[in-house]
């Protein structure tokens, strides 16, 4: 079987969804299809609130069939593989879908086995992690426990970048903190933030007000601290790390609790595909967001190479410079180099206090960060 569409577009998160509801406002007759799996759409910076215990799966959590205009034809199926050659698709159940004009934004994905053993303990053991809607809620029920507990550590972790919304490692660990203060027994943990990078925050604005958050909570920070390993069933971590001169050594660290971010990247059938630069992201101009090599393509959100944060607000810039290029594209006619790399990230500091990071990009090319 094979079906044809004016616009394809491949994702049905925050990206997929804007654009399609929005050229719709714009032109009632063309023909759009979205390739999304998932029947659940999940509003993801409040993963955050819900592992501090503040929001509950349901107020972040939407049915797809309700967030899709009704006239966006739905392709219910995964993205397999693309031939841009041949202005085409492949899903996984073996449909070959072709288009006039595609738009490409599935978002990241998880990489938990990069982390040994993570995966075997993850949602267990105390190991929670926020950025999953499986585990998002085990977060919460280990903060919980360690507030009745009334004293332990507690390890907080950060990858290399890139990640989507780079603050968000961070973020629970001071909600988890704010709760131990409540409670008066914030003295009584150790916690610690274990990050690969170099600072708390990849602006140097920025990341000293969180040198002040992370000193009025008193939290131990490590830097260039990489987590490679964990054995939930004992209570350890491993973690890598990086010294000035470039040598790496390895540290185990006990927990009562550890708060993981995994590893993230762009999805394989992203990577191995033709649209891909050799980091693996969607090859596209940082302004127009247009491929460097397909110009009927385009591509936004997460697998976009361009320079900046992985976050929702990005998306909300380039929703409009992606749907305007497509319609300058279908009309033959210039197009507009909109999107100047904003990108901003609301770093809860606690149940009450918010730090809102805002970049602008000065600067051309992909970082993925």
């Amino acid at each position: 079987m094979s079906q044809h569409h004016t616009l394809l577009i491949v994702g049905g998160g925050a990206a997929g969804v804007s654009v399609a509801n929005t050229l719709r406002r714009q032109d009632k007759h063309i023909d759009i299809a979205i390739i999304e799996p998932s029947e659940k759409h999940y509003y993801q910076p409040g993963f955050t609130i819900i592992g501090g215990g503040a929001y509950t799966m349901k107020q972040t959590t939407k049915n797809e069939a309700d967030l899709i205009h009704p006239s966006v034809k739905w392709l219910k199926d995964y993205a397999e593989s693309f031939q841009p050659e041949a202005n085409t698709v492949t899903l996984r159940s073996g449909e070959v879908v072709s288009y006039d004009y595609l738009v490409v934004c599935p978002g990241l994905q998880l990489d938990w086995q990069k982390i040994q053993g993570l995966k075997e303990t993850i949602g267990k053991n105390n190991v929670c992690s926020n950025y999953s809607p499986d585990t998002v809620e085990y977060t919460w029920q280990c903060i919980q426990e360690m507030v009745a507990k009334g004293s332990g550590t507690t390890l907080f972790t950060q990858p290399p970048m890139p990640i989507k919304c780079a603050g968000a490692p961070q973020k629970i660990m001071y909600l988890a903190a704010d709760r131990f203060r409540k409670k008066g027994i914030l003295n009584k943990f150790n916690i610690e933030f274990c990050n690969a990078g170099p600072a708390m925050f990849g602006i140097p604005f920025f990341a000293k007000a969180l040198d002040k958050v992370v000193a009025e909570y008193g939290i131990k920070t490590n830097f260039n601290t990489n987590l490679v390993a964990i054995d939930g069933a004992n209570k350890t971590a491993t973690f890598e790390v990086t010294d000035a001169d470039g040598n790496k050594t390895q540290v185990n660290k006990a927990f009562d609790m550890i708060h993981v971010t995994p590893s993230q990247s762009a999805p394989d059938f992203i990577k191995n595909s033709p649209l891909a630069n050799a980091a693996g992201w969607v090859d596209v101009n940082d302004r127009t967001l247009q491929h460097t090599k397909y110009p009927n393509v385009f591509s936004l959100g997460d697998v976009a190479c361009t320079t900046n944060a992985k976050t929702a607000a990005a998306v909300r810039k380039q929703v409009p410079v992606v749907v305007d290029n497509i319609v300058n594209v279908m009309k033959h006619a210039a197009l507009r180099e909109g999107y100047d790399g904003y990108g901003s990230c609301p770093l809860t500091t606690s149940l009450s206090g918010v730090i809102l990071a805002v970049k602008k990009s000065v600067f051309r090319g992909c970082t993925g960060i």
